[in-house]
């Protein structure tokens, strides 16, 4: 019996079950519209009214095109497309070898692609949609099968050059910027990025040395890594006549990067709201770009600098001198805890002065009222509602902010990093602690009208 049950298995594992596993890989591939592995495609054309394309994937730059002209191509669209065919699976096979091609609308394809992997070809044929939702009539070349399939119409109809050629302006990375020159008709800015640890900054060299508003300038960078072309006109008489309508940019903008630099112009021929044309070279083609691509990538100083008003870094202060219309008292940070001066052995609560340190050394402008410094009376900054010192470890001052009238939701208030009248958030004055709410023991009923919101 052992004999016989041992026989058995050996049968089933090697007869039985490589059949059984041969068929339902068989059963699977039946069910595919495309059977070609998708790494290995390496070749496409694509054949529709509007022209033939013709791309081929190179190991170092990926899909290119190649014909009707030779540039980069959309690497997205590409392998979108690809992933379609190598995805899509057959209903049902509606004739084996079907010769009755009108009403499917296959004796003239709306598009007609050739895949290949090596030596490896098929040829697609896409008809009419099928009676459900997302589904194409296709006809493989390969056995003449005409398929009913769950491929999508968007996929596959109504595609054109410009659906396939690369549309970034720029070729960058954002951590490769080390420097942004911005030149507009009346001036021009430079930021330089920093090495400095945990992590890097931006700073601006000119018109003046200041820190860079970090996500201002992050946003700049995601602007131009995001500029995309609406439509390409490629060198020729076109671009020639169209080059002779364009004068002085609106922006110019140079990226260094250790590779090499790139510079981006963009001008609007008709400036009431017509279209913006970037030029990268002289050889280049030029970009039809929307319009207000010229609005997001021009930014006056202000926008780009640093615009908390305090001006030092809330792990840099020593000391933090708070003063309002009802009381006064000074923070110290010894050894990584706040202490109040006049109080050294009552027990402040860290989280809550951490917390109030932060709003006040992370308070930002949101409006400017004057550039220079100028009378303060009108704005209430003469006798302020509150003010804040800050002293650094070498005992010198670091940082101020005075808070003074408020309007629409907004304080007055002037800082020790930028010269002017500012904004902020009138917020601030309701989140300033009493002495008795810092510590540990007290209670939030005793805090004044200036304390903090709950």
């Amino acid at each position: 019996m052992a004999i016989v049950l041992a026989g058995l298995g050996l049968y089933l594992y090697t007869v039985e079950f490589p059949a059984k596993e041969a068929q339902e890989r068989q059963e699977t591939a039946r069910k595919k519209v495309l059977s070609l592995d998708q790494q290995a495609i390496n070749g496409l054309t694509i054949k529709t009214d509007r022209g033939e394309f013709v791309f081929e994937r190179t190991p170092e730059k990926g899909w290119i095109l190649t014909a009707p002209l030779r540039t980069e191509a959309d690497q997205r669209e590409v392998q979108n497309l690809v992933r379609a065919l190598v995805t899509g699976s057959v209903h049902r096979v509606v004739d084996e070898h079907s010769t009755a091609l009108e009403r499917f609308g296959l004796d003239k394809p709306v598009t007609t692609l050739t895949v290949s992997a090596g030596a490896a070809r098929e040829t697609l044929s896409i008809g009419d949609s099928g009676p459900l939702s997302s589904t194409l009539y296709v006809l493989r070349e390969s056995d003449g099968a005409l398929l009913l399939t769950d491929m999508a119409p968007k996929d596959f109809v109504n595609k054109t050059l410009m659906t396939f050629r690369r549309k970034d302006i720029l070729h960058m990375s954002q951590s490769d910027i080390e420097r942004i020159r911005l030149t507009y008709p009346t001036t021009e800015i430079v930021l330089y990025r920093t090495q400095e640890k945990p992590k890097a900054k931006w700073m601006i060299r000119y018109p003046v040395e200041a820190e860079a508003d970090l996500n201002e300038v992050r946003m700049l960078l995601f602007r131009l890594e995001d500029l995309k072309a609406m439509g390409i006109v490629d060198p020729g008489p076109e671009r020639d006549k169209l080059g002779q309508m364009l004068s002085k940019p609106k922006v110019k903008i140079t990226l260094h990067t250790t590779d090499g630099d790139q510079t981006i112009k963009l001008y609007q021929p008709v400036p009431s709201g017509g279209e913006a044309i970037a030029e990268t070279t002289a050889d280049a083609p030029l970009y039809r770009v929307n319009p207000t691509a010229i609005k997001d990538l021009t930014k006056d100083l202000f926008n780009l600098q640093d615009k908390r008003l305090l001006g030092v870094e809330a792990a840099d202060i020593a000391m933090l001198s708070v003063t309002t219309p009802t009381g006064q008292y000074v923070l110290i940070n010894q050894n990584g805890e706040w202490i109040l001066e006049d109080l050294p052995t009552e027990k402040v609560n860290q989280p809550e002065a951490d917390l109030f340190v932060s709003r006040v050394a992370n308070a930002p402008a949101e409006e400017r009222v004057t550039k220079q410094s100028g009378p303060l009376a009108p704005y209430g900054l003469v006798a302020p509602a509150a003010e804040f010192i800050t002293t650094g470890k070498d005992g010198k001052l670091t940082g101020k902010l005075s808070l003074g009238r408020q309007s629409n939701g907004l304080v007055y208030a002037t800082g020790h990093r930028l010269q002017g009248i500012y904004q902020i958030r009138a917020d601030l004055l309701k989140q300033i602690p009493t002495k008795t709410a810092l510590l540990v023991s007290g209670t939030k009923t005793e805090q004044s009208s200036t304390s903090k919101s709950p």
